[in-house]
């Protein structure tokens, strides 16, 4: 069925299927506002210019569908991941950042959905308010609990340092995990993502990000007096 409920035909679904990919794909390189519903259409091989508002309404209810097709599947992965670390007691912040990007990085294996990361990374520097609305607060429940688990196992940091290194992070990470989904899907990892440590060395980074203490000068302008610095 389409968004209204009605039920389509093999063709139709066929028709869905590919605006949905070439949609995805276009907003991935050129952003939301850089792309037209008749860049859609015309990149879909349609000659029909109703299809898209027929079966999505708009190029922002489209841009939605997209955004939660991908986050579901991510959530699902990184609360079933964080269950599991929870139930053998495995919390770090290594393996809950595992349990951020893993879901990530896997997700076009699981799906096919080859430029997700990339139209992420595009809408979280770009259209923001947006991506926060199509997640509805329901569709990143996984990534708010492993936000929630790194404050808890940082007890020494400020919570408002904590807090801007997490949004730090998620920027970074998916910008490094766009920069790798180009690579993959080019053949051409080159010297930055062939090696074997590669993965390996982009969590160092993020765990260092989190976990390193936090500069005098850093602490100073947070207003915390030199007896309480640690």
């Amino acid at each position: 069925m389409n968004a209204s409920g009605k039920t389509l035909r093999s063709d139709g679904a066929e028709t869905r299927s590919r605006l949905k990919e070439e949609a995805q794909r276009l907003f991935a390189l050129r952003g939301l506002d850089g792309v037209s519903v008749q860049d859609i259409i015309s990149a879909a091989g349609q000659r029909n210019s109703a299809s898209l508002r027929y079966y999505f309404g708009n190029k922002l209810e489209l841009a939605r569908e997209l955004v939660v097709d991908g986050a579901r599947l991510i959530d699902e992965d990184r609360q079933a991941r964080l269950d599991a670390l929870e139930a053998t007691g495995g919390m770090t912040v290594r393996t809950v950042l595992g349990a951020l990007m893993f879901p990530m990085l896997e997700l076009a294996d699981r799906t096919g959905h080859a430029t997700y990361i990339r139209m992420i990374a595009n809408l979280q520097l770009n259209n923001r308010a947006f991506l926060r609305e199509a997640l509805e607060d329901k569709w990143n429940r996984g990534y708010q609990r492993c936000n929630a688990q790194i404050r808890k196992l940082l007890p020494d940091i400020s919570p408002a340092i904590v807090d801007h290194r997490l949004s730090l992070v998620g920027i970074y990470g998916n910008a490094a995990l766009a920069a790798w989904e180009v690579s993959r899907d080019s053949g051409e990892s080159g010297r930055l993502w062939s090696p074997h440590y590669a993965m390996s060395s982009l969590m160092d980074t993020f765990e260092s990000i989190l976990a390193t203490a936090p500069s005098d000068e850093t602490q100073s302008l947070l207003g915390i007096p030199n007896d309480e610095r640690r």
